[in-house]
């Protein structure tokens, strides 16, 4: 009997080379992919892969940020690095779109996610937490990612969008067939893609008939630069980014946090005494455990950081592995809750940088404090095994704890 996790993905040949072979799937990677990116940053700023019908990486905070800000010889319209690259017929704008249109299709996005805009939802949070740990504090133990993490901003975003809290499993079964799945399975791909449209598309016809005080109402009425209100394609379109790029994220950064102080007591424990560094303390966990890697694809040839970059290929974007430069943080590999610059790249950079930032940033502050309050003495289960996600978003999927001390 194998102690390796389970795999949702079809096999790829293993990874003898990381350097000239790398796989974002293989599950090494899936499990540990920090020395890797290490190997890879020694070797070249940029690496390459046949794999995924050619793939580079770029390695260095530098050569990240190259890429995200040039618009040009990279483009957004394909955002995760698969087997397959068929013809695109969903979008998810602003994720998917290019300047020009990029612009004012992020333009439309941003009033729902202000800080203010936050701060009202933060009390519905707070109790959505409560209400989740009241269902396993008695236990005295639980898997934190299936009871806890998974089901928070789930939750909230089902909240901001005017639909029913308890639809939230059919948007975590989604998320997994989009995000993982789908990677290597194109048909369980789409069909979550249309199930997750046909869904939408009932929403809103709803509210054709019956206006709701919602963010899907205020993207029915948002106009576009021509001044006439958005199609329904386009608003489909940015409710679907909303639940794939709003969930999966912030439940695999909160978890990745819990991961964190389970197996850290001296962080936990200095963040019940000095409260007030919570803020500071999300941000180094953004910083080392970001768990967000996008792709563009390559549409010009060009050079970043020196090294050529060709036509027709994919680009798997790591912030994560930028946000583990040591030319760029000292003592990368080290988790320092009291950080003092920490300029990451966890919600991207350039055009793209995420809309969400600030509801992402609330919901962990939130979650953990509240985690906190509750159960301030927890750690990882030895009986169990923590397993993580794999693909494009990197979190704990299964993170087995005990409540209170270790005897």
């Amino acid at each position: 009997m194998s102690d390796s996790p389970p795999s949702y993905l079809p096999e790829h040949p293993p990874v003898n080379d990381w350097i000239n072979d790398f796989d974002h799937t293989d599950p090494r990677w899936t499990e540990n992919p920090y020395p890797i990116w290490e190997e890879m940053r020694a070797a070249s700023p940029v690496v390459h892969t046949d794999r995924f019908l050619g793939c580079y990486m770029p390695t260095t905070y530098e050569a990240v940020k190259e890429i995200s800000y040039d618009t040009t010889h990279f483009s957004s319209r394909r955002v995760i690095v698969r087997d397959v690259r068929p013809e695109i017929t969903a979008k998810a704008p602003p994720i998917t779109s290019d300047p020009p249109e990029h612009k004012p299709a992020k333009q439309l996005l941003l009033p729902p996610f202000t800080p203010d805009a936050m701060k009202k939802l933060e009390p519905r949070v707070r109790a959505i937490c409560n209400e989740l740990i009241d269902e396993f504090i008695a236990d005295g133990k639980c898997d934190a990612a299936a009871s806890y993490t998974k089901h928070i901003p789930v939750r909230a975003i089902a909240h901001m969008l005017g639909i029913d809290e308890k639809d939230s499993d059919l948007f975590i079964k989604w998320i997994h067939e989009i995000l993982e799945v789908g990677i290597k399975d194109d048909a369980t791909l789409m069909r979550a893609v249309h199930e997750m449209t046909a869904y939408f598309a009932g929403h809103i016809e709803a509210r054709k008939k019956k206006p709701t005080d919602d963010l899907i109402t205020t993207l029915m009425n948002a106009k576009g630069p021509d001044g006439k209100p958005l199609d329904d394609g386009h608003v489909l379109g940015s409710l679907r980014l909303l639940l794939i790029a709003g969930i999966d994220t912030t439940w695999s950064a909160i978890g990745a946090s819990l991961w964190h102080l389970a197996k850290t007591p001296s962080d936990r424990e200095r963040l019940l005494r000095e409260p007030e560094l919570m803020p500071i303390a999300i941000e180094e966990f953004l910083r080392a455990y970001s768990p967000v890697t996008m792709a563009r694809e390559v549409m010009q040839d060009t050079t970043i950081s020196g090294c050529p970059v060709k036509k027709n290929n994919m680009v798997l974007l790591s912030f994560p592995a930028a946000n583990r430069d040591p030319a760029m943080f000292p003592d990368a590999d080290k988790v320092v809750i009291d950080r003092k610059e920490n300029r990451h790249a966890a919600f991207g950079l350039g055009i793209h940088r995420c809309v969400g930032s600030n509801l992402a940033r609330m919901e962990m502050i939130v979650a953990i404090e509240e985690w906190l309050k509750r159960i301030p003495e927890f750690r990882l289960d030895p009986a169990g095994k923590t397993r993580w996600s794999e693909g494009t978003v990197r979190g704990p999927r299964q993170l087995p704890v005990l409540f209170g001390k270790a005897n």
